[in-house]
């Protein structure tokens, strides 16, 4: 099977959330700890809140490998919940506002919000980044990286050349930011802003970016819809909680130019072959993100995602209560003042697994020695047109 598909189960306060990862090529060495260290990411970043002080999450990989390498079959695992107190939790008397409380509640008839924000939570998103960690392993096998940064935080904009004078230091500068923001001079005021919407009560959205080097050109394709990989590395981002907005290089300020200001021109590496064919072809600049009509490019993948502030305020928001009809303030337990960079990892496992999606549909092969054969051919190829 050369389809990579996935699906999470499990609810916020249940025992676990679970996942199955299917279409992975057999022989591929798969690391939990590297799962792990995905999920460890995603639980950090300063503005969160109680729950991260309680969940460790580790992978527990149930079914799909065998002494350390996939076998070609569903590799399903398990993320086991510590606040695991579903069944003790009351039933909410009204609606959050900016949630999915009230329309899951139309939706399915009935009046206790548990029964949709227990799914609809962000927890969820802790299964994606385990399965997007399965799937960056066969990607870092081929020589592709993945790599998200926060760029703007709650007003505070990081310099748009950030990932470029970071260079090989990213890594680092990534780690050492409570922001996992390239720009150092951003950390001060992106806490300062934190800081002063905990005091008052309210929450802060923010901006990620994801890059994806290593790409050859032609991954996705045009001629059909779902074979866009714009629409489907969108779609992907557009399905985290809270995601409002995503764009491509240039992205909206495209629209406010001219086209001789925001297309790529191409230029000619190397010269013609005995064959008379030309040699490599690249852009000179990167306003296009690395996709055009649907493919890459060679370029690096540029893509950006806005996250609105969390909904639940500790201030409260009018809602109604579900019995009275009157207007009440919306209930606080515990919640984050941001989670712009948990959400940028999050954003990282959605664009690796359409990545690696991607890469099996075109590569095939059921093992990892067949796939691999399949893509050197095809980057031989490129070497000239």
């Amino acid at each position: 099977m050369s389809a990579l598909v996935w699906r999470t189960a499990g609810e916020s306060h249940g025992g676990s959330l679970l996942g199955i990862v299917e279409g992975m090529p057999s022989g591929l060495r798969l690391s939990a700890e590297r799962v792990d260290r995905e999920l460890a990411r995603r639980q950090g970043g300063y503005g969160r809140g109680g729950r991260m002080k309680i969940e460790r999450d580790r992978v527990e990989l149930l079914a799909g490998t065998r002494g350390g390498l996939t076998l070609g079959s569903p590799i399903a695992f398990r993320l086991p919940n510590r606040d695991d107190s579903i069944e003790k939790l009351g039933v909410p008397a009204s609606a959050r506002p900016g949630h999915a409380d009230l329309a899951g509640c139309q939706k399915h008839g009935h009046r206790d919000p548990r029964a949709i924000m227990e799914r609809a939570s962000a927890r969820e998103t802790a299964a994606r980044v385990a399965a997007g960690g399965i799937a960056r392993q066969l990607l870092e096998h081929l020589g592709i990286e993945v790599f998200a940064h926060v760029v703007e935080l709650g007003g505070v904009r990081a310099d748009a050349g950030a990932f470029e004078a970071a260079g090989e230091r990213r890594d680092a500068l990534r780690a050492a930011s409570a922001f996992t923001c390239l720009a150092s001079e951003c950390e001060e005021p992106m806490r300062a802003a934190i800081d002063a919407a905990r005091e008052a009560g309210d929450t802060l959205g923010g901006i990620f970016e994801v890059r994806a080097v290593g790409l050859p050109p032609g991954l996705g394709g045009y001629a059909a819809a779902g074979e866009r990989l714009t629409g489907r590395i969108g779609g992907a981002l557009l399905s985290i909680p809270a995601i409002k907005g995503v764009e491509f290089g240039l992205g909206f300020e495209a629209a406010r130019r001219p086209g001789s200001a925001v297309h790529d021109p191409i230029r000619l590496c190397g010269e013609r072959n005995g064959e008379g064919r030309w040699g490599r072809f690249e852009r000179t600049t990167n306003a296009a993100g690395g996709l055009e009509g649907g493919m890459t490019t060679g370029e690096p993948l540029v893509v950006r995602a806005a996250m609105k502030p969390i909904s639940t305020l500790r201030r409260g928001l009018p809602t109604v209560d579900f019995e009275t009809g009157a207007t009440v303030e919306s209930t606080w337990q515990r919640s984050d003042v941001s989670a712009v960079p948990a959400a940028g990892v999050v954003g990282e496992a959605m664009v690796a697994l359409e990545l690696a999606a991607v890469v099996r549909e075109q590569f095939g092969g059921d093992s990892l020695a067949q796939l691999e054969r399949a893509w050197e051919a095809y980057r031989a190829e490129l070497d000239g047109i």
